[in-house]
This record gives C-alpha cells, structure tokens and sequence, in this order.
C-alpha cells in the first residue's frame, strides 16, 4: 500500500495527554477524537491537517497511559501513518490493534521537516521524502501484522477470518 501526504512535525516524548486530553475521553468515536487531536501539543493541528497526511515524531511518541483513544483520535484526523523515532511499546501494538499504520525510522523522523511531502510504501518498509529527495528504509511488517492493519483493525482481521471459516 503506498500513501503520499504532507509531514506534521513533533517532538520528542509526546504522550498520550498531549495526543488527546483526558477531557474528551467520553468516546470511543474516531472522528470525534480527531476533533481534539494534538490539541494540547498544537492547538491548530486540526485545521492543518488534512486526510492522508503523515504525522512525524522523535522518540518515545506515545508514551503515557495505555488507553487506545490517542491512536483512535488520530486515525479520526484522517492521517494516513506516523513516523516516528520510536514509539512507545503499548501505544505501537494499540496502533495495529485499531489499523493505524507506524514505522519506526529513525533518521527520517529526524530529517524530515513540517510540510514536506512524503510518500510511504508500507508493503516494503520505505520512506520517500519528495521535498526533499531522500529515501530511508524501514523493516516492513511481518505479513501477519500488514493482513491486521489492511483489515483496519484486529478486530476487522479476526471477524474476516472468522468468516472464511464459517
């Protein structure tokens, strides 16, 4: 699957609060969520992003409380993937357990500026920065885990199994 978008930039440590308050956590709905994503770190996330863009973080984003909502709200904006340095592990498995693509890549979440248009092959782990003219590779996932995130969840992928069963 191959995503082009434009880059929102974040920093390091970017927790769980900051993706989305504990004030809105009333729902579970994803584009309710998204109404109040980011909020916290840039109050005007929301207005810039749109549909199939990509957000890019430094290390540690996701870190915090357990709770699903922070990849739900951004799954509601509409963003296509996140890059980051690394991500924290319970919001990593959180992302493909709702369908929300991630890829750690080092080096492009450090180079990779606000603006920039990106475009991902997540089938084969790479990274191209167009603004920019560089590539960075990634380690694609595991077939397994790919299957889970086109199935837009877990809970998609178990139900279609289950299906092909009955």
């Amino acid at each position: 699957m191959s995503i082009k978008g434009t880059a929102h930039k974040f920093g390091d440590h970017i927790d769980t609060d900051q993706i989305i308050s504990a004030k809105y956590l009333i729902t579970t709905d994803a584009k309710e969520l998204g109404k109040h994503c980011m909020e916290s770190a840039d109050e005007n996330f929301v207005s810039k992003a749109k549909p199939g863009d990509v957000l890019v973080a430094g290390v540690n984003f996701g870190c915090g409380s357990s709770r699903e909502h922070a990849p739900l709200a951004i799954k509601g904006v509409g963003l296509s993937v996140i890059i980051a340095e690394s991500f924290a592990r319970i919001f990593f498995r959180n992302c493909i357990n709702i369908g929300m693509p991630i890829i750690e890549q080092p080096q492009a979440a450090k180079e990779i500026k606000a603006g920039d248009q990106l475009e991902v092959d997540l089938d084969k782990g790479v990274i191209k920065n167009l603004t920019q003219n560089k590539t960075y590779q990634a380690a694609p996932f595991p077939e397994f885990m790919q299957n889970i995130i086109n199935a837009g969840g877990l809970m998609n992928y178990v139900k279609q199994r289950l299906a092909k069963t009955a």
